[in-house]
């Protein structure tokens, strides 16, 4: 399965009847799946099955879905309010000598507030039915877009990703290979550390210097800093093969990365060690950063 980047962009449109609608869809980072949508007035109807086919597609990211309509010409009708005319001719009957008899102009008759409204025509539902079958077919069209571009953009990830951990592999291997990790260098040292706290204070309790010494040997050894980044580097290479929304579980080892390189620079005892181990921090913060757009 492919890595998915959380950053893309789609469009589609197309015309029903005498409707024309585009989609536009936006997606960027998020800790989840966040769907902002925004629907013409009318178009409610179509919410439900948008919100359910994004997280069918989906796992993580903030994507703005926005739909906008134009009518490709305008439609009206005239609605005649016939109670109103009845009243009106009621009131003529009552009125009987007193007004004109003559038969009422359709002229008058418009001139009458209320009596006549003019307005956009309604379609029929199935002409609503069709265009709302276009618009959502609309919508897959452009959901496929969206996730073939986070595909094309999570490709060139893995691809940074991938020379991310090479780089983290080889600086561990430094710090394992480093001269000052054998245990004559650290006994050496050691040593030298001893004999200088005995020339100052001849009084120490020997048990109490072999104890310390003992801590300082602990210190040095960086074994299971070493380890533990082998073991996290071999997860990442596995992540990133095996690929799907992994981006959750990638940010967990980039911190686990960091705790180990904080250790190592803590614990060192030689400048190339330490000087490896700041690599190492400033190769896992591009490493997290980068994560950070993976689905």
């Amino acid at each position: 399965m492919s890595l998915q980047s959380m950053t893309g962009f789609a469009r589609s449109e197309g015309t029903s009847g005498r409707t024309r609608w585009a989609w536009e869809l936006r997606s960027v980072n998020g800790k989840g799946l966040d769907l902002r949508l925004r629907l013409p007035a009318g178009f409610e109807r179509l919410e439900v099955p948008v919100r359910s086919a994004v997280p069918a597609r989906f796992s993580r990211g903030n994507i703005q879905a926005n739909l906008s309509i134009t009518a490709a010409e305008a439609k009206v009708e005239a609605v005649l309010n016939r109670d109103a005319l009845d009243a009106i001719l009621r009131l003529r009957a009552e009125l009987g000598d007193l007004v004109d008899p003559s038969p009422l102009r359709l002229d008058t008759l418009m001139s009458i507030r209320g009596l006549v409204d003019i307005r956009d025509a309604e379609d029929g539902l199935e002409v609503t039915e069709a265009l709302d079958r276009e618009i959502l077919a609309g919508l897959e069209i452009a959901l496929d877009a969206l996730a073939a571009m986070r595909l094309s953009e999570g490709a060139s990830l893995r691809s940074v990703l991938e020379d991310h951990v090479r780089t983290i592999a080889a600086l561990t291997q430094t710090v394992e290979n480093d001269p000052s990790r054998s245990p004559e260098e650290i006994a050496r040292k050691l040593a030298q550390q001893v004999a200088t706290l005995i020339e100052g204070a001849s009084s120490l309790d020997r048990d109490r210097l072999y104890a310390e010494a003992a801590i300082l040997a602990t210190r040095a050894d960086l074994r299971e800093e070493i380890d533990r980044l082998h073991a996290h580097v071999a997860a990442a290479s596995e992540l990133l093969n095996k690929g799907g929304p992994v981006g959750r579980r990638l940010d967990f080892l980039a911190q686990e990365f960091n705790r180990e390189s904080n250790t190592i620079c803590s614990k060192s005892n030689a400048a190339a060690v330490t000087a490896a181990g700041i690599e190492l921090k400033v190769v896992i913060d591009q490493f997290r950063e980068q994560v950070q757009n993976l689905e």
